[in-house]
Order: C-alpha cells, then sequence, then structure tokens
C-alpha cells in the first residue's frame, strides 16, 4: 500500500494525465488505461476494440511486429494489454533502469501503429480461435450471455471478443482510425509505478506524448441501456452440470452507494470461505462446487452476478437458497457484530490486494482515468467501515430475487 506523498500527477499541455507511485522495488510498470472498450464498437464491427487492442503490437512506422516483441523482453521485461467493456490497458512490467525503452515503445504503438494487412489477417485467425475457444467453457461464455441478455439492444450487450462476421472484416484503415480517435491524451492516462523520480518520468512523458494529436471529440459517445423487466431464460447445450447465473441491474460506478455494493457483493459471494453462499449452498449443503459473486460497475449502470454449477437436479434447491439469502438481507438489517466482521474481512482484503504493484498500476490509471484523482486505500478503509446495516439493507433492495433476472445452461 503506498502513502499518498508517494503519489504524484502531472498534465501534459495536449491534456495527457501522468500518475506515477514512486516505490522501492526493483520492478517498474508503466502504461495507458484508456476510455475506450467493447461498449464502444461500432454496429456491424463487434470486437473493433479487441482487435485494435491485439493488432497494436503488429507493427509501426519505426518497428515491425518482431522488434515490437523483443523490445521490452530483451531486457527481461514484457508488454501486454487487455480490454474490458468500457477500457483498455496497455503496459509493460519491466525491470527498474528501462524507463525510457519502456515509455518510448508505448508512445510509438498509439502514435504509429499501422496495422498491416498481413499481420491483421493473421492475428485475426487468433482472436476468431480464441473466440471458439471461449464458447467451449460454459462457465464463462454465459457471464457474456447473461450481458446480451440484460443490456439488450445496447452497446453493453455483446461479447468483447466479438463476432467472426464482424472479424472478418475489419480493415486496416478501421483499426487505425479507432487508434487517431479514441486513443488521444484527453481520452487517456499515463500510469507509472517504480522507484524513479517522478520528475524524470515527467520529462520522458513529455519527451514521448507531448506531440500527441488532441481532437475535441476524445470521448466516445455512450448511451445507457434501457432497463429490462426480469426475465429467466434456460438454454440445453446437453451439459454434464447445469451453470446459471442470477443477477441484478445496479447504479453507476459514480453512485454514492458503490462501496456498499461492493461490501454487500463481498459478503454475498466474495473470495472469502465464509461468504454466504458459499457457506450455505458448499459447506453446509454440498450443492455446488463453485458459487461466487461478482460487480461489474460502468460509467452509466452496474450489474451484480451471482454464478453457480451444479448437478441439473439441484438447479432448483440451489435458486430457492438464492433468492431466500438475497430476501434476508433485503428484508432485515444485519447485526451489528456481523456486520462488523464482514467489513472488517473486506478492508482486509483490500488491504491485501492493494499490496501487489500491479494492483497499484491497474488502479492508479483507472482512478484518474474515471475520478480524477489518485486513489488513496485508507479512505476507501475509512468509507467503508463507516458503512450502516441500515444502508446495506437498502443497498440489497436492488438485488432482492424479484429484480433478478437470470440464465441457465444446461
Amino acid at each position: 500500500m503506498q502513502p499518498l506523498d508517494n503519489t504524484h500527477l502531472h498534465t501534459l499541455d495536449n491534456g495527457l494525465k501522468i500518475i506515477h507511485v514512486q516505490n522501492q522495488s526493483l520492478v517498474a510498470w508503466c502504461g495507458l488505461a484508456v476510455n475506450a472498450g467493447s461498449r464502444d464498437d461500432p454496429d456491424g464491427r463487434f470486437g473493433l476494440a479487441h482487435f485494435v487492442e491485439h493488432t497494436i503490437f503488429k507493427g509501426t512506422t519505426h518497428r515491425k511486429a518482431w522488434h515490437i516483441l523483443n523490445r521490452m523482453e530483451n531486457v527481461g521485461g514484457e508488454l501486454n494489454a487487455y480490454t474490458t467493456k468500457e477500457n483498455t490497458m496497455l503496459y509493460s512490467v519491466f525491470p527498474h533502469g528501462h524507463e525510457q525503452r519502456a515509455l518510448e515503445l508505448i508512445a510509438d504503438l498509439v502514435n504509429w501503429s499501422v496495422f498491416p494487412k498481413a499481420e491483421l489477417d493473421k492475428e485475426r485467425e487468433v482472436v476468431i480461435e480464441e473466440v471458439m475457444s471461449y464458447r467451449d467453457t460454459p462457465a464463462e461464455a454465459i457471464f457474456d450471455d447473461f450481458e446480451d441478455m440484460v443490456f439488450a439492444g445496447s452497446q453493453l450487450g455483446h461479447n468483447i471478443l466479438g463476432v467472426e462476421k464482424d472479424l472478418d472484416n475489419i480493415t486496416s484503415q478501421e483499426c487505425s482510425a479507432y487508434l487517431k480517435t479514441l486513443y488521444v491524451p484527453g481520452n487517456m492516462v499515463l500510469f507509472s509505478v517504480g522507484p524513479e523520480k517522478p520528475e524524470r518520468i515527467f520529462r520522458l512523458a513529455e519527451k514521448h506524448f507531448a506531440a500527441m494529436n488532441h481532437p475535441l471529440s476524445a470521448t466516445a459517445k455512450r448511451t445507457a441501456p434501457p432497463v429490462m423487466p426480469p426475465a429467466h431464460n434456460a438454454t440445453h447445450f446437453d451439459l454434464h452440470q447445469s451453470h446459471t447465473i442470477v443477477g441484478a441491474r445496479l447504479p453507476s460506478m459514480f453512485s454514492e452507494e458503490r462501496f456498499t455494493f461492493s461490501l454487500l457483493n463481498n459478503i454475498v459471494g466474495g473470495p472469502g470461505m465464509n461468504s454466504l453462499l458459499n457457506l450455505y449452498l458448499r459447506e453446509r449443503k454440498g450443492l455446488v462446487y463453485t458459487v461466487e459473486s461478482s460487480l461489474a460497475q460502468y460509467s452509466d449502470c452496474g450489474l451484480m452476478q451471482i454464478y453457480f454449477g451444479c448437478d441439473h437436479h439441484h438447479t432448483g434447491k440451489v435458486m430457492n437458497i438464492v433468492a431466500n439469502t438475497l430476501n434476508q438481507l433485503a428484508e432485515h438489517p444485519l447485526s451489528d457484530r456481523k456486520l462488523h466482521d464482514f467489513k472488517r474481512q473486506y478492508c482486509g482484503q483490500l488491504l491485501v490486494a492493494a499490496d501487489s504493484a500491479e494492483f497499484i498500476a491497474m488502479n492508479a490509471g483507472k482512478n484518474l482515468l474515471y475520478w480524477g484523482k489518485a486513489p488513496h486505500i485508507a479512505r476507501t478503509v475509512e468509507r467503508i467501515m463507516d458503512i450502516t446495516a441500515e444502508e446495506l439493507r437498502t443497498a440489497a433492495q436492488h438485488i432482492a430475487f424479484d429484480r433478478c433476472s437470470s440464465l441457465t445452461f444446461t
């Protein structure tokens, strides 16, 4: 966990915000958090954001794909990226001392990628294979199908990976246009974690990123998905096990209740073996092998999802226990003792997670990107510890079972 005085902010003249967290590690991280994800895929090009993330490494006006691949690996580092519904993270981790190498390379990728057709055609096959293999894993695929159901007809209602017919038609020109429109200073944050002095990081950023274009229309246009009535659907795949998601829509990541929803999610089905559903369904009843709850928080809405896998003939029984658990939380406040124990556990988990350099780097980038300020784990812990039993009960009313939808793969 980094003290606040180890976190330094700076903004270039072109609008690129920079956050550097100084520590004493021998390993450093740097990268870009981009406010662009699968939600920003145009109609008929589902998968474009993810495809650009894959193919941005395939060549620039200065480097071939092979040179990009080896630039950080030759010093023991790595270059990586991932895409979510609303953001893309492009980053490098490397031994301290190679900050200039990493920052220059990342700047080259976002400024000068050319998306050569031959490389795109090869990577297209890789991405389509990823789509196919993902569909072979029902415990993963059901999450996307559930979001497609609850966000039907909206930008959020399609798979991050895209669909084969759209991927087949993405061109180099479309990738370049996407990059030039959304990978721009006003739509990104440059983050850095390591022992380097902030002044040097800011000088390197000025050297490599100051000339970037900054068009006025930097942010993609997004429309909040319509609220759909609860639905309960099942799809038959002849699986040996039943897979089910139960979930309900929540307010956005900017809601004042976001800390309460995070605590609620952890209580219901967080990583602890003593989460309510793990205790009821696995430890006491032996009905499931896996049960977990997750929270997806977007810029204009959110979603809490409970996943469980069980034998087909147990699905109804498990669903009833989930419904009773959610309804109990919505109707009856927890005792002060139970609530305190749950809050202490969750805050401890956050503090352990915040000791990871990767968490610090990604969290710093996203926090500055969305909230315009540096993260402060101590304030987050303080806010969670202030949550009352009535606040938690009110939040739980959003996920009372009559407000939930469900999807089952059998």
